[in-house]
C-alpha cells in the first residue's frame, strides 16, 4: 500500500507540465532580433557593398563623359641624332650644271624640338546627349542598389521567420519530450512493481524515441536555417546567433483602398524599368546625333632647332605656332545609324511591356497577400482556440489515467493532438508574418523594416 502511494506521488510530480529550456552553446551568442539582422546585413553584405562600388562608378563615369569636352592639353619634345645625314639628289640646272644630278644633304646632326597643344571640343551634340546619359546612368545605378537592398531585405525576414518559428517548436517539442520522458520512468517503476505490463511501457519508450528523433532533425534544420540566414547577413558562420524577435508593425490593411497603379509605380523596380527606358531613348538621340557635324578648335606652340654640336649655343631655338579649326561632316554611313536607332526604339517597345507586365505581376502579389494576410488572421484565431481545446482535452485525459479511468492509448492521443494543435497554430503564424513581408514588398515598404 505505501509503494503504491509512492508510485502516485511520482506519477503526479513528473506528469505536471514542464516548459522545455534549449542548452545554450559554449561561446559568445550574439542575440539579434529581425531590425537587427536587416541593419547588420545591409552593413555587411557583399552585394550591398558591390552596389554601392557600382553608384560610385557611376559618379566616375560623369566626370570621365564631362573630361571631353574639357581643354584637351598635351606637351610632346624629341631629339634627332643622324649619323649619317639623309642625301637626296637635285637637277644640276639649278647649280648651274645642266645635264647632272647633284647629291645634296639637308639638315644637321641633331634635330631637337619641343611643342604644346591644345584642342577644344566646340560642338559635338552626342557630347550633350552623353552628359545627359551619364546623369540618368548615376539613378540607374541608384535604384539598382536599393533594389539588392530590398532584396536583402526580403531574404533575410523570410530566412529569419522560418528559423523562427522552428526555434518556437522547440517550446512544443521539448515539452511533450520532458512528459514522456517522465511517464516512462513512472511505467518502468510500475512494471517492475506488477502494476502494469510491458507493453505499456515500450508504447511510451516508441514515442518518447520517435519525439526524440525530431527534435534531433528539428535541430539539423535550424542550425541550416542559422547558418543560411548567417550567408545573407554577411556573417561569419561561426558566431553563434539566437533570435529573439520578428515583430512586424502594419496598419490594418483596407482592400477597398488599395491601388495597384500607385503601388507598382512606387516600387523600385518599376523605376528601374523606367530609368532604363529613359536611358533607351538617350541612346537612341545619341546616334542620332552622329547626323550632325562636330567643330573643334586646336593650336600648337612649340620650338626647335638643329645643330651639329649638341651643346652648340650659336645657334638659337626657333619657335612656331598654328591655331586652326576642325569640322567633320558625316555624309554615309551604309545606314548604320538608322539600323541601330531602330533597335533602340524596339528595345524600349519591350521595356514597355515590362513595365506593364510588372504591374500586373504586383497587382496579383498584392492581391495574394491581402488574402493571405485575412485568411492567417482567421486561422490564428481558430488555431488558438483548437490549442485551448486540445489542452483541455490533454489535462483531462491525464487525470483520468491517473485515476486508472481511462487508458494510457488515449493519454498519448491526446498528447499528439495536442502537439499537432501546437504546430498548426505556430505554422499560421510562421504564414501570416511571411503576408505581412509579401505585403510590404508588394506595395514597396520593405525599408520600413529597418527602422
Amino acid at each position: 500500500m505505501i509503494k503504491k502511494k509512492i508510485l502516485v506521488g511520482l506519477m503526479l510530480l513528473f506528469l505536471s507540465p514542464a516548459f522545455a529550456q534549449q542548452e545554450q552553446p559554449a561561446g559568445q551568442i550574439k542575440q539579434m532580433t529581425l531590425q537587427e539582422s536587416i541593419r547588420y546585413a545591409l552593413d555587411n553584405n557583399q552585394e550591398v557593398k558591390k552596389a554601392a562600388y557600382d553608384e560610385q562608378i557611376a559618379k566616375e563615369q560623369i566626370r570621365e563623359t564631362k573630361s571631353v569636352g574639357l581643354p584637351q592639353v598635351s606637351a610632346s619634345g624629341g631629339l634627332d641624332y643622324f649619323p649619317a645625314l639623309p642625301t637626296q639628289i637635285l637637277p644640276g640646272e639649278l647649280a648651274g650644271q645642266p645635264g647632272q644630278d647633284i647629291p645634296v644633304q639637308f639638315g644637321k646632326d641633331y634635330n631637337a624640338k619641343a611643342n604644346l597643344q591644345v584642342n577644344q571640343l566646340l560642338f559635338n551634340k552626342s557630347y550633350f546627349v552623353g552628359l545627359e546619359a551619364a546623369k540618368t546612368a548615376k539613378d540607374l545605378y541608384r535604384l539598382r542598389s536599393q533594389m539588392v537592398q530590398e532584396d536583402l531585405i526580403y531574404n533575410i525576414g523570410t530566412s529569419y521567420l522560418m528559423a523562427l518559428q522552428t526555434k518556437e517548436q522547440f517550446n512544443t517539442i521539448d515539452a511533450n519530450l520532458e512528459r514522456l520522458t517522465q511517464l516512462e520512468k513512472i511505467m518502468q517503476l510500475q512494471y517492475e512493481n506488477d502494476l502494469v505490463k510491458k507493453v505499456d511501457v515500450n508504447r511510451i519508450r516508441v514515442s518518447r524515441v520517435n519525439l526524440d528523433n525530431q527534435k534531433q532533425s528539428l535541430s539539423t534544420m535550424f542550425e541550416q536555417q542559422k547558418n543560411m540566414l548567417k550567408f545573407f547577413m554577411g556573417m561569419p558562420l561561426e558566431q553563434d546567433i539566437d533570435l529573439q524577435d520578428a515583430t512586424i508593425l502594419l496598419e490594418k490593411v483596407d482592400p477597398a483602398a488599395l491601388d495597384v497603379n500607385a503601388a507598382a509605380t512606387g516600387k523600385t523596380q518599376f523605376q528601374l524599368l523606367s530609368t532604363q527606358k529613359r536611358l533607351t531613348s538617350l541612346q537612341e538621340k545619341n546616334i542620332k546625333s552622329g547626323y550632325y557635324p562636330t567643330l573643334s578648335a586646336y593650336g600648337q606652340y612649340g620650338y626647335q632647332t638643329q645643330r651639329n654640336e649638341l651643346f652648340d649655343s650659336n645657334i638659337p631655338w626657333f619657335k612656331s605656332s598654328v591655331v586652326g579649326l576642325q569640322v567633320n561632316i558625316p555624309i554615309f554611313d551604309g545606314f548604320k545609324k538608322d539600323a541601330q536607332a531602330k533597335q533602340a526604339r524596339l528595345e524600349m517597345l519591350k521595356l514597355d511591356e515590362d513595365m506593364e507586365q510588372f504591374t500586373t505581376n504586383t497587382a496579383v502579389t498584392l492581391t495574394n497577400a491581402v488574402s493571405q494576410l485575412q485568411n492567417s488572421q482567421d486561422a490564428i484565431a481558430a488555431q488558438e482556440g483548437n490549442v485551448a481545446l486540445a489542452q483541455e482535452v490533454y489535462d483531462t485525459t491525464n487525470q483520468l489515467y491517473k485515476e486508472g479511468l481511462s487508458p494510457l492509448t488515449d493519454l498519448l492521443e491526446a498528447e499528439v493532438q495536442l502537439r499537432e494543435a501546437k504546430t498548426n497554430l505556430n505554422n499560421e503564424v510562421l504564414k501570416f508574418k511571411i503576408a505581412q513581408l509579401n505585403y510590404l514588398q508588394a506595395t514597396g515598404e520593405l525599408q520600413s523594416l529597418t527602422k
